[in-house]
């Protein structure tokens, strides 16, 4: 898959960088963008080449609420290779969950493991999806605070897999995962067989694969942007069994309103919330 770097030069005062950095990665994301890395002068964004809209992402640039901000940018194409090689190589140090799950880095071959927790083993593409994210942190904090043994479990967007092997390990009958990323299906198929979890289906493709998903899911889980969010979120809804629930992530606090107005669109209500960082993880279900 190709994907474009786009590299955000911020100006402003130095204390408001960080919030600037923020802002930017928002609104690039509403323009498509995945995934952000911080750089001295901003950041840089990267968003499959496909999906680059640069009228659309000058607008949401242009809507940023902050004066004396100023913004400028160039894109370059990148290489159809694993661009986030050299994260890939150094690794990451164990995370641990609530005390309760701890992600290694699965190409440590002997990892001191910690007692009594619930381990998981991750060889990532790419950074997000690990654990060290934020947003991936508190999917895992919220599933892991809920029944999930015996449970049919969807995961949107699966990335490295590790949200539907964590159902796995909880106990959930059966795990159907899907993403528009080769990479990621095969990373996923590939963690899963690393942790020892064989009820995992794997699917390649977007929210259109659940048409070709027979019966309903008790719990389904999308860490996504915030505009592929809603617009799939009525797809998630269809193939949600009636007491079932929907555990959302990927956006910011300030963005939750309009998840949850879409939501009520759809006759589901909130039913809990988690905060890092500005970051946030909605918990939906539906209303009876």
């Amino acid at each position: 898959m190709k994907y474009i770097v786009a590299d955000f030069v911020i100006t402003c005062n130095p204390a408001l960088l960080q919030t600037a950095r923020d802002l930017v990665a928002d609104a690039a994301a509403d323009a498509g963008f995945e995934s952000f890395e911080d750089t001295p002068q901003g950041l840089k964004g990267y968003v499959q080449t496909d999906l680059f809209d640069r009228a659309a992402l000058d607008s949401c640039i242009a809507e940023i609420p902050l004066d004396d901000v100023v913004v400028n940018y160039t894109t370059a194409e990148l290489e159809d290779k694993n661009w986030n090689e050299e994260w890939e190589k150094a690794g990451f140090d164990p995370i641990n969950i609530d005390g309760r799950i701890v992600i290694y880095d699965a190409r440590q071959e002997h990892p001191s493991l910690v007692p009594h927790t619930m381990p998981v083993f991750i060889r990532a593409r790419q950074a997000f999806g690990t654990g060290n994210h934020q947003t991936t942190r508190m999917v895992i904090s919220t599933l892991s605070g809920m029944p999930v043994t015996g449970k049919r479990v969807l995961d949107c967007g699966c990335g490295t897999g590790i949200l539907g092997i964590v159902a796995s390990k909880l106990g959930a009958e059966e795990v159907v995962a899907y993403d528009i990323d080769e990479w990621s299906v095969e990373n996923t198929m590939f963690n899963a067989t690393e942790n020892g979890v064989h009820n995992i289906t794997v699917l390649h493709g977007d929210a259109h694969v659940l048409s070709h998903v027979c019966g309903v899911f008790d719990i389904v889980m999308a860490n996504i942007n915030r505009n592929i969010l809603l617009e799939d979120l009525v797809a998630y809804k269809e193939v949600l069994s009636a007491d079932g629930v929907i555990i959302l992530s990927g956006f910011y606090e300030h963005d939750a309103n309009l998840i949850r107005e879409k939501a009520l669109e759809l006759n589901m209500t909130e039913r809990n919330r988690k905060i890092e960082d500005d970051w946030c993880c909605l918990t939906l279900s539906i209303d009876r």
